[in-house]
């Protein structure tokens, strides 16, 4: 056993006992990791409200032998997650935002994996969120992409995974979903099924993971593109995972 110290995001909780909770943490310095949280339900509780979902806070924890359930000992709130206001359904599109950030980290990674640019991804996507200039479809769209970059697992956009014809403009390819790549209307057949994509949604992709979500606005979206590129991201994530995220149903692009 040791004593840790972190900078983590909060990303899930389950009620353990009557006055406990098991809380998920994407952290900074060890990726995910699961802790008890003891007395965290009580309204006057040893954490006060650094452990509500989304929040970023400082904790401290023993970290236990593999197989046995980490302890919380100290949680001090860094910031809220307070999702942005502005226009007709916007504080549910982004609040809807955050928690599909949550379900992605906690689906996606593993145990004990520190990925800093994968943390910092969340906090600056949240950080996004929380803001009344910012539209929610185009960070959502950034977060899916960036996140399987950082994790290995975004498609080959540059060529044909059957012939390696180059993505040229103009031309119409399909995200071949089980060899992560796309494939040329050459090379299409029933058996390498998968979701159509033009040219341009792919040139967008490819600036997609050059961009930070403080920047995303530098890049402009059609309706067409933005429905593609979440497409793509969506058959990526849903065949990593084995299924498709639960809060998908609330996102809309």
């Amino acid at each position: 056993m040791s004593l840790e110290k972190a900078d983590a995001l909060v990303i899930r909780q389950v009620d353990f006992s009557e006055s406990s909770r098991v809380v998920t943490f994407f952290s900074l310095e060890f990726g995910k990791f699961a802790a008890l949280a003891k007395g965290a339900k009580r309204l006057k509780g040893p954490f006060d409200a650094a452990l509500d979902l989304l929040s970023t806070c400082r904790v401290v924890f023993i970290k236990k032998s593999s197989g046995t359930l980490n302890l919380l000992t100290e949680a001090r709130l860094i910031s809220r997650f307070q999702p942005q206001n502005s226009g007709a359904g916007g504080g549910l599109s982004s609040l809807y935002g955050g928690y599909y950030v949550a379900e992605l980290l906690s689906g996606l990674t593993e145990d004990f994996d520190p990925a800093p640019e994968v943390y910092n991804l969340a906090i600056s996507t949240l950080a996004a969120l929380s803001s009344p200039e910012n539209l929610s479809s185009p960070l959502i769209i950034h977060f899916e992409i960036s996140l399987l970059r950082l994790i290995g697992l975004l498609p080959n956009l540059f060529e044909c995974s059957v012939c390696g014809e180059a993505v040229q403009t103009g031309k119409k390819f399909a995200h071949w979903v089980s060899q992560g790549g796309v494939l040329c209307g050459a090379c299409r057949r029933e058996d390498f099924a998968g979701v159509s994509i033009s040219s341009g949604s792919i040139e967008i992709l490819r600036r997609l993971t050059q961009e930070s979500a403080e920047t995303i606005c530098n890049i402009e979206f059609t309706g067409k593109q933005s429905e593609e590129c979440h497409k793509l991201a969506v058959s990526a994530i849903t065949h990593a995972l084995g299924r498709r995220p639960s809060t998908l149903r609330y996102i809309q692009i």
